[in-house]
């Protein structure tokens, strides 16, 4: 178990790019993936000028059009060969727009907004493509979202010759200037699942959450399990019934329900990112390593 904890008053973003078994600490891949984190992170800390909102949608959005990362463009490969897009967006009042199995927003993140903003629901699953530019969204042809990298590890998976990698999100959640928290994840789900398979991350409270004066949590990891564990709203109910700190209820609800159950036949993993009302963050992991950025004494801080 690794975990991260930074005071760090006033406006505060932290992201993620996964959990598991993601590329060494050295060498040009590790590299790689430092760039983008950085990037996606200077793009949401633009935007945490405007809210917390907008700054988690920004990082958001540039890590689904970064194929590195498994969401958006260059996500995991369902059994039948496309990328079923499932995010999520919570603001700290309470409202929350999500969506699951997306197949033609170029940015499903952005949908998930349009959800909370233009909708009266909270889920949609794979809205069609008329919808999406009813909203006003950029729409792609589902060879945008598959890469032959991808192509390429799912037909080692389905030839039994790889393991299906069971982690890989992204995510960001954000405090503002005004106190207000906020969350998003997005998510291309798990290599060679089955066609419509939902993990937690469009699952409020399971994978995404957050509350005004409590905290803001996004989750990644093996989904089942986060999904059973309502982990993310673990964390809040921990914070705000039970008195704990972030660091203590983000670390005791990984233990408690994500490393206390099985996933072929061995302890589920994953990791979580949270930042509490005052600002306090905390990026912690039950996983070999955790993709991140944060800041830290005015420098930007990655895990990898």
């Amino acid at each position: 178990m690794t975990s991260h904890v930074v005071n760090q008053p006033g406006p505060t973003l932290v992201i993620h790019g996964g959990a598991g078994n993601v590329p060494s600490r050295t060498g040009t891949e590790a590299e790689n993936f430092r760039h983008s984190l950085r990037q996606a992170f200077a793009a949401g800390q633009r935007a945490l000028d405007v809210s917390a909102r907008d700054a988690v949608i920004a990082a958001v959005m540039a890590m689904e059009d970064d194929p590195l990362f498994n969401a958006g463009r260059g996500g995991a490969l369902a059994e039948n060969g496309t990328v079923e897009a499932d995010a999520a967006i919570m603001t700290g009042d309470g409202r929350a727009g999500a969506v699951c199995c997306s197949h033609h927003a170029r940015n499903p993140i952005q949908l998930a907004l349009k959800v909370l903003t233009d909708s009266p629901h909270v889920l949609l699953c794979d809205p069609p493509a008329q919808v999406c530019r009813e909203w006003g969204l950029d729409v792609e042809p589902p060879e945008y979202f598959v890469t032959s990298a991808r192509r390429a590890q799912l037909e080692r998976v389905l030839a039994g010759r790889q393991r299906a990698p069971r982690h890989g999100t992204v995510g960001a959640v954000a405090r503002d200037r005004h106190g207000h928290l906020a969350a998003a994840t997005s998510t291309g789900g798990i290599v060679a699942s089955s066609v419509g398979r939902i993990g937690d991350s469009p699952v409020i409270g399971a994978g995404t959450f957050a509350r005004n004066g409590v905290v803001a949590v996004c989750c990644t990891g093996d989904g089942e399990a986060f999904l059973q564990g309502a982990v993310a709203h673990e964390v809040d109910a921990r914070m705000r019934l039970a008195g704990q700190p972030v660091d203590h209820a983000a670390l005791g609800a990984l233990t408690d329900e994500v490393s206390s159950r099985c996933t072929d036949d061995a302890p589920a993993t994953g990791g979580l990112i949270a930042v509490d009302s005052c600002g306090r963050l905390v990026v912690c992991h039950v996983s070999a390593s955790m993709l991140a950025a944060w800041p830290d004494h005015g420098d930007v801080l990655t895990s990898v």
